[in-house]
């Protein structure tokens, strides 16, 4: 059977088809016997430029991919984004202010001393790439994350956009030392956009020295990973790598740098674009540049709202805001019911398709506290773990502006039409707001095995419990799983978050409430446990974790950087490796004294 590519592919290949692999130029239609496995095989030749793409497709179903082992195997797919508005000086220097434009054309920085591969996301370079995790082992692949190999497919551009920081509009912001390296379309038809964070100055620097240092950037890469198997829509990180090249830093801003190694981190996202993507256009008055943006993310990130902004963009506009909306809300209950705290919830740092980016000084919650702030720089709580949802809501206001700028700037439609939609748009925003809450109620009911909103009071009385405890968030919702409800006073010593929290003057209340709950939505004991170990994780990534694999990789050993990557690929399993590593014990008391900023 002949499925449907989704999305860009789409708009890329007429054909319809299961399999698409993208071949090194030059590669000819025999190159596809290769392909083993395929029964009564078609294979189909699409030229776009100097690329051939091979499609494959199986009567039988069975379909297979080839696996680049080699970086000249492996192509980008051909660059919609050069389609959009472009810097039109081309020389890179640190500008004020670029003016009409999306992107700038620029270069990678070679970093060449001693370049060391850190880490991989397997998962990423099979399942998104369509890369063999032996790649990893060339040179050349090295090089092309560093920075160094520039592939004939390659179209380096830096993004620019604004934002708001800490509730004030910060001006022209973009990617400082970021390089979009460029698009590629998998074999599932995914489009996915590879970045190189820490490559070099761009016309964004503003007057820093685009490098990003090894300590952030293993935080960033473990966060991503973890993230996505945590079930967290997030961007993900392909590899790290690192070298002997010296920058310095002021990782606290107190006064006291020190030399950090340079590093580099490939990223990717299906789409880089944020909120402050459509902010700094908005700001500047440029409308043909941001309706152009707007147009080119709903045709390549939402094709759903395709037609209607061709017949309509202002319309569009409406239906566009509020899908955003929608999956930056979801996004927002996933951050809390694992207890993740981005810290830095400016609008240049949230993506317009509601996946977590831009890891900085992030944190997972030990103790549970509404108030947990990761990042030393929030002196005032701003981007707290119980502020967040007004974070992102401020965050949705500043979309819904620039939005609302697209309809007030369409002369063909009546200043009522005009009105309506506007109205239309804030009162959606607000029926998703609540309904995020209702979710997020249900995320935390399913955290305890239960589903009916009735029986709410139940967490609140936990947390509650917790808060005061000073209870660990991951652990003590993991134990609750593990163990018999109706036998907590057997509870075992391994069990100790539970244990801690069991000492408070409410528990024994909190119990009898739960049980009751569980019998009127007529939860058995198994079924219990099974629903609480689904989506309550045994490890996450803490920051003391982070810490003992940034210390030895500073020394020059990688392995737990890879080892702490390897065991959060199963959050929800107990590892006995993990287990020997006491990542499911309680945290050590030295990491209430670290201190994580935006100094990366």
């Amino acid at each position: 059977m002949i499925r449907k590519l989704s999305g860009a592919a789409n708009a890329l290949f007429p054909c319809l088809i299961t399999n698409l692999i993208l071949l090194c130029p030059g590669t000819s239609k025999n190159s596809a016997r290769f392909l083993s496995g395929l029964t009564q095989s078609q294979v189909f030749t699409h030229r776009l430029k100097n690329y051939t793409f091979i499609m494959t497709e199986s009567v039988s179903g069975r379909t297979t991919c080839h696996l680049a082992k080699t970086m000249s195997e492996w192509s980008f797919s051909p660059s919609t984004l050069l389609s959009l508005p472009l810097d039109e000086t081309e020389e890179n220097y640190v500008r004020g202010y670029v003016r009409n434009a999306v992107f700038s054309k620029v270069m990678p920085t070679p970093l060449e001393k001693n370049l060391q591969l850190v880490g991989t996301s397997e998962d990423a370079l099979v399942k998104i790439l369509d890369m063999d995790p032996s790649i990893a082992e060339t040179a050349e692949f090295v090089q092309f994350v560093a920075g160094n190999k520039i592939l004939p497919s390659c179209t380096p551009l830096a993004h620019r956009y604004g934002g708001h920081q800490f509730g004030v509009w910060a001006s022209q912001l973009g990617d400082g030392r970021a390089i979009l390296l460029g698009e590629y379309i998998n074999k599932r038809g995914e489009r996915w956009e590879l970045q190189l964070k820490g490559s070099g100055l761009t016309p964004y620097s503003r007057g820093a020295d685009g490098r990003a240092v090894l300590r952030s950037s293993i935080r960033e890469f473990l966060a991503a990973e973890a993230m996505y198997y945590l079930g967290v829509p997030t961007s993900r990180v392909a590899a790290l790598i690192t070298s002997d090249e010296g920058v310095i830093r002021d990782p606290l801003y107190d006064g006291r740098p020190i030399m950090e190694k340079a590093s580099v981190v490939l990223r990717l996202a299906p789409s880089w674009f944020r909120i402050g993507s459509l902010e700094l256009p908005t700001k500047l008055g440029e409308v043909s540049t941001l309706r152009t943006l707007l147009q080119f993310i709903i045709k390549t990130s939402f094709p759903d709202l395709w037609s209607s902004a061709e017949e309509n963009l202002a319309k569009a506009s409406v239906s566009f805001g509020l899908k955003v909306a929608e999956l930056s809300y979801e996004m927002w209950v996933h951050w809390q019911r694992v207890g993740f705290v981005h810290g830095v919830m400016n609008s240049d740092n949230i993506s317009l398709l509601g996946v977590t980016i831009d890891y900085g000084p992030f944190g997972f919650m030990s103790e549970f506290n509404r108030r947990y702030v990761p990042n030393t720089s929030d002196t005032e709580a701003r981007y707290c773990y119980q502020q967040q949802i007004s974070a992102l809501d401020f965050d949705l206001v500043k979309l819904r502006e620039s939005l609302g700028f697209v309809i007030m700037s369409d002369h063909e439609l009546a200043a009522e039409m005009k009105a309506s939609l506007i109205r239309e748009m804030a009162e959606g925003f607000k029926i998703l707001r609540r309904k995020a809450e209702v979710d997020l109620k249900l995320a935390f009911l399913k955290k305890l095995g239960l589903s009916n909103e009735v029986h709410y009071d139940v967490v609140e009385q936990l947390l509650l419990i917790m808060e005061e405890s000073k209870a660990d968030f991951t652990a003590t919702f993991r134990d609750l799983s593990e163990v018999d409800i109706y036998k907590v006073e057997e509870v075992e010593d391994k069990f100790w978050a539970l244990l801690e929290t069991k000492r408070h003057k409410h528990f024994d209340a909190f119990l009898q409430k739960y049980k009751d709950a569980l019998q009127a939505e007529e939860v058995d004991e198994a079924r219990r446990q099974s629903v609480m170990q689904s989506v309550n994780p045994c490890y996450v990534l803490k920051n003391w974790m982070a810490q003992e694999a940034i210390a030895e990789a500073e020394k020059g050993n990688f392995e737990k950087v890879r080892l702490i990557e390897r065991i959060l690929q199963k959050p929800y399993e107990r590892q006995a490796e993990a287990e020997k590593l006491q990542f499911g014990s309680k945290v050590p008391n030295w990491e209430k004294r670290l201190m994580v900023s935006c100094s990366s």
